[in-house]
């Protein structure tokens, strides 16, 4: 369904529905939601040969985590939607709105985080030596062909795939480009900077820590450094990763601000309707 190495980046605004709710790159909004893995372990799944008795067990943890989430969390997202909804219809909101609804869709995480943790401790404190080196070694490959692949070129060059990659997102929520949101979205992608390497960076950073848990493993105080990881990786990312969040979180608001205005009725409309249909999705789907 999708690459899991992109999700531990952190999207702003509607983005941020898709990584908690792992839909890219699936049809259907309620087929993704039944088989989605969570994200919640995709750095053991991806990169560990899991024996039968771990696949039971992460099965067995993430149904009920599904169920969990789908009884009593997806009610809130679909008033947050409805409200959502009923802002977009009023027309292009303005930077405050879009913070606004962006801490509404944030305030949902720490619920689901608090949740997942016992999901990931389950498995982790399972892995044997040979696993734990399997997975340092598939991270650290991993790592090196995202740098190969992110910062390879000229900064400009990177700015232009950083413009690439940010329209490819924002297109599934607003339509095509016109050619002045392009326009904003590459003089906003030139200003982050070292924006992709300090993320790199704080990738690297947080998967180090990971491993150094993994060696206490079998150690108490394990699954509290564990839920300290999950809960707040920004820490384990380090404080240039925390200052480069907070400001693209802002500078990401102000560029969907632009966006819209920059858009016409058709962008607008897109938009609203893409929110409806996640809202009719939520709303209709069963949670046995």
């Amino acid at each position: 369904m999708m690459d899991h190495r992109r999700l531990s980046k952190r999207p702003g605004f509607l983005g941020l529905a898709v990584l908690m709710l792992i839909l890219a790159g699936c049809s259907s909004t309620k087929l993704a939601y039944r088989y989605a893995d969570w994200g919640v372990v995709w750095w053991v799944e991806d990169y560990v040969d899991l024996t039968g008795e771990q696949k039971a067990t992460l099965n067995r943890d993430l149904d009920a985590l599904r169920q969990w989430h789908c009884s009593a969390e997806l009610p809130r997202y679909t008033l947050w939607l409805d409200e959502l909804e009923a802002d977009l219809a009023r027309g292009t909101p303005d930077v405050d709105t879009i913070h606004y609804h962006r801490q509404q869709l944030t305030a949902f995480i720490p619920d689901l985080l608090d949740r997942a943790v016992p999901v990931a401790v389950n498995l982790l404190k399972t892995l044997s030596d040979d696993q734990v080196q399997e997975l340092a070694r598939n991270m650290a490959r991993d790592q090196r062909e995202l740098e190969d692949e992110m910062l390879a070129g000229t900064e400009q060059e990177t700015a232009r795939a950083r413009a690439e990659r940010t329209s490819e997102r924002l297109e599934r929520w607003l339509g095509s480009l016109n050619s002045q949101q392009q326009a904003l979205v590459e003089a906003w992608s030139a200003d982050r900077g070292r924006q992709t390497e300090i993320w790199l960076q704080g990738r690297e950073n947080w998967q180090k820590a990971l491993l150094a848990t993994l060696e206490t493993r079998n150690q108490p105080g394990f699954s509290a450094n564990i839920r300290e990881l999950v809960v707040n990786s920004e820490t384990a990312r380090g404080p240039e990763y925390q200052a480069m969040l907070d400001e693209s979180q802002q500078a990401m608001a102000e560029l969907m601000h632009n966006l819209l205005q920059a858009g016409s009725s058709r962008h607008q409309e897109h938009l609203l309707a893409k929110a409806g249909e996640l809202n009719g999705d939520f709303t209709t789907l069963t949670c046995s």
